[in-house]
């Protein structure tokens, strides 16, 4: 690969990986599943985009391609997986409420045997 698109290249990744910092820096609080999902991806897709691109002589446009249908692609997966994990939540919340109105009836079950003995 020629120097200066080695350098296009380098300045490239440097930038989409400063624009991915900077997005993530812009969250409050923790990162969801999702958004997990689009850095992972967006950063492997940069990179992979990056060595294909270079074979061929672009690596900066192989990069930002790359990038892109790798945020994208990591995005849908991180959706689905965070999809699950809501729903995996509800049913939680849904089995700690069962529980515990379980438990009260069993309590008002033991309060009205000692009521009757």
């Amino acid at each position: 690969m020629e120097p200066r698109n080695r350098r296009i290249a380098v300045v490239m990744g440097t930038f989409l990986l400063a624009l991915i910092l900077f997005v993530a820096g812009c969250a409050s609080g923790p990162l969801s599943t999702r958004e997990k999902g689009v850095l992972a991806g967006g950063g492997l897709g940069a990179a992979t985009g990056a060595i294909i691109g270079s074979t061929v002589g672009a690596p900066g446009p192989g990069a930002a391609i790359g990038g892109a249908m790798g945020a994208l692609g990591g995005g849908v997966i991180g959706d689905q997986l965070q999809g699950q994990e809501n729903s995996q939540a509800y049913q939680q919340r849904q089995l700690d409420q069962q529980q515990s109105e379980i438990r009260r009836q069993r309590r008002e079950i033991e309060e009205l045997r000692r009521r009757q003995e």
